[in-house]
């Protein structure tokens, strides 16, 4: 009994190997050019035009133009680049909701924007889906939630604010592109071989199952049920071996990966980043049920989308 299930489980993980190598070398080729080309844009103020550029549009929502910062950071970085930004200005409580929520909605565009096309999705339909997301919760958000007095304290930033020299900038980029590496590697290994024990087991059914109900709802099939939870737990960046690698072996159908890139892209790394921006004065609901209700229109539209091609 002990010697099947060892024996099982030293299979799936074998299994799990070439796979993952394979996404790993192409995530750790993306992260190194991507990251690069983000502080070389940063550090001769590229962001910071763009930020000015966007800052009227930022006002109509009902944030500062300086917020702006805040979101284009995020959109060519990550949350933690804009939350250090974020927390550097002087927001209300509804405004820091607000401006998390965009950010939410559209963070690490170039990375996270390449991964869910090699999982189906076209480049030009994530980047134009997940920004205008953003902005029209951003709409959204700032005309029924309701008016909360007072800011909140900026929690400690890094220098990521903080003009660098070149050799500074290349030290600090270096340093924090080789720590993402490892932490990506890790969790790729990690996830494809736990992928395979799940699916080895019937573990991977039983889930299915139990979200089927949750996933109707929102317009997805039942097999993406384990997808849907790396996403939601690990994000796209970290979760993405999982999801090309059974996209890839023709266990998930592009068609059903493309509805669930319609979700995850304005739904996915919800522990994570949600309390990381909660944890900047964010609220925690508004951020959860809002990207989750655009979500369900995001799928729901692209499966009216199909009907209607396909009845022309």
């Amino acid at each position: 009994m002990n010697s099947g299930f060892f024996s099982r489980t030293l299979t799936a993980a074998k299994t799990a190997i070439p796979g993952a190598s394979r996404t790993a070398w192409w995530m750790v080729r993306l992260v190194v050019v991507i990251s690069f080309g983000v502080e070389v844009l940063r550090y001769f103020g590229i962001i910071s035009l763009l930020s000015d550029f966007l800052s009227p549009f930022f006002e109509l929502i009902g944030l500062p133009g300086e917020a702006s910062l805040a979101f284009i950071s995020g959109y060519f970085g990550n949350v933690y680049a804009a939350i250090a930004v974020m927390s550097s200005l002087e927001l209300t409580t509804r405004a820091i909701s607000i401006l998390a929520v965009m950010i939410l909605c559209a963070h690490n565009m170039i990375l996270e924007s390449a991964v869910q096309k090699k999982c189906g999705t076209s480049l030009v339909r994530t980047f134009v889906t997940r920004t205008l997301s953003a902005f029209i919760l951003g709409f959204a958000l700032n005309f029924i939630m309701p008016d909360l007095s007072g800011s909140v304290s900026a929690v400690a930033i890094d220098d990521i604010v903080t003009p660098l020299t070149i050799v500074g900038l290349l030290q600090k980029w270096a340093v924090s592109t080789l720590l993402l590496i490892i932490k990506m590697i890790i969790l790729i290994f990690g996830l494809s071989i736990m992928q395979r024990l799940l699916s080895e087991f019937g573990i991977i059914r039983l889930l299915s199952k139990l979200f089927r109900p949750l996933l109707t709802i929102f317009g997805l099939p039942a097999r993406t049920s384990f997808l849907w939870i790396v996403a939601n737990v690990l994000g796209l960046a970290y979760g993405s071996a999982v999801m090309i690698e059974e996209v890839e072996a023709g266990n998930i159908s592009p068609k059903d990966a493309d509805l669930l890139n319609h979700h995850i892209g304005v739904s996915h790394s919800n522990l994570e980043d949600v309390f990381l921006c909660f944890a900047a004065g964010a609220l925690f609901w508004w951020m959860l049920l809002s990207r989750w209700a655009m979500s369900l229109i995001l799928v729901w539209e692209r499966r009216l989308e199909r009907i209607i091609v396909h009845k022309i």
